[in-house]
């Protein structure tokens, strides 16, 4: 049981409450640049936070078996907004600054018998409103987590579903993702266990390694959005990061998108790819969906057929002696030499060509994986130009 201050005390502090929370206030004002940056509103908030700390102060100093809520005592007052704007640290640099000034009337308010009692007074109450400091923010944040996790889980199935609405462009822009792009996606499967643990895991992996992210849910995908990925090697690092944080099987990286309208194709593309990975065994993991391209048209994939179309077969069409030398590749087993007889011209330009057709389309005719898609290509160019 506390000792509760002398009344004579608590009533010469009370009548200097006021004034002490403007020194408070002053104080602020001349130590912290943060606060000389917060608005009018936003200091007059601070200021009554520090005139109910006082207050709080001594209604708690004058009874001895009161054990008050300081968190709605003190920080009630207050607007939730003001915790998004003061962290906690500036809280308690606050916290500070106002138990300063107190201590800093004691002598002049106390007789010195009483001084002991109430700078241990005064210590005592700092702690306890540190602690509620916590509480308040510790609230703030499990609020404000659960909230923004709807509405990553809205945004992205709204993406998905091609409803760029006002709403939904007002939900991005609270998620502050209204300047994201460049944004990545990485999508694979959510492990079977603990699917919101899941996305918990994500989220927490993402701020440790300084990345912007959202996630949802898409059917038995588990996909996440990365912003601000400016190259493709930032996007394979990102992905790499967080691919162990996905359960078992392919994660797949979709293209970079430079607008919300081209992350749902590209969300779209990614969930195709990993059904399609299964495809390829020995794919790395994780996997671009253009390097699932061949794997993801097999699968009936009409984004992916439509690419090879129209970024492998039709540039090759433009230039008929490229289109010539890879069917003629292709058909040889493939043989420079066999190529060149079949079209009448020498091993070289062969060679010349055929680095031409790598150049164009991103794919070489030498390698597996480059022999493969440059073969579905022509088989969907062809059949697509009969139709």
């Amino acid at each position: 049981m506390r000792t509760p201050l002398d009344a004579g005390f608590i009533d010469r502090l009370t009548a200097a409450a006021g004034d002490l929370a403007t020194q408070a206030t002053v104080r602020m004002e001349s130590t912290y640049p943060w606060y000389r940056q917060l608005s009018a509103d936003e200091r007059a908030w601070v200021s009554l936070v520090a005139h109910a700390g006082i207050s709080a102060f001594l209604e708690w100093a004058s009874d001895s078996n009161e054990s008050p809520q300081l968190t709605a005592d003190v920080f009630g007052s207050a607007p939730r907004e003001l915790a998004r704007i003061v962290s906690l640290e500036q809280t308690v640099a606050m916290v500070r600054t106002t138990i300063d000034v107190v201590e800093s009337a004691i002598d002049a308010l106390i007789d010195d018998p009483e001084r002991s009692l109430v700078r241990e007074a005064t210590l005592r109450y700092s702690r306890e409103i540190a602690f509620s400091a916590a509480e308040v923010y510790a609230r703030a944040a499990e609020a404000r987590g659960a909230w923004d996790a709807r509405l990553e889980a809205l945004v992205v199935d709204s993406i998905l579903r091609d409803e760029m609405d006002p709403m939904v462009a007002s939900r991005i822009s609270a998620l502050g993702w209204s300047d994201a792009a460049p944004i990545t996606v990485v999508a694979g499967y959510a492990p079977v266990s603990d699917v919101e643990g899941a996305l918990d895991v994500l989220r927490r992996a993402s701020r440790n390694h300084d990345l912007m992210l959202l996630t949802g849910m898409h059917g038995d995908h588990l996909v996440a959005l990365v912003g601000r990925i400016t190259s493709d090697e930032d996007a394979s690092r990102a992905a790499r990061l967080l691919a162990p944080h996905f359960g078992p099987g392919p994660v797949v990286i979709g293209r970079r998108a430079m607008d919300f309208d081209a992350v749902g194709i590209s969300i779209r593309a990614a969930t195709a790819a990993v059904h399609a990975a299964d495809a390829w065994p020995q794919a790395p993991r994780p996997v671009s969906t253009d390097e699932l391209l061949p794997e993801r048209a097999i699968a009936g994939d009409a984004l992916a057929r439509a690419e090879l179309i129209e970024s492998v077969y039709s540039p090759l069409a433009g230039e008929e002696h490229l289109l010539a030398t890879a069917e003629a590749f292709l058909e040889q087993s493939p043989s420079l030499e066999g190529t060149a007889r079949l079209l009448f011209v020498h091993p070289n330009t062969v060679r010349y060509r055929l680095g031409r057709i790598t150049d164009i389309t991103g794919f070489s005719a030498t390698d597996p994986r480059g022999t493969l898609t440059l073969r579905l290509a022509l088989m969907l160019g062809r059949t697509s130009s009969v139709d």
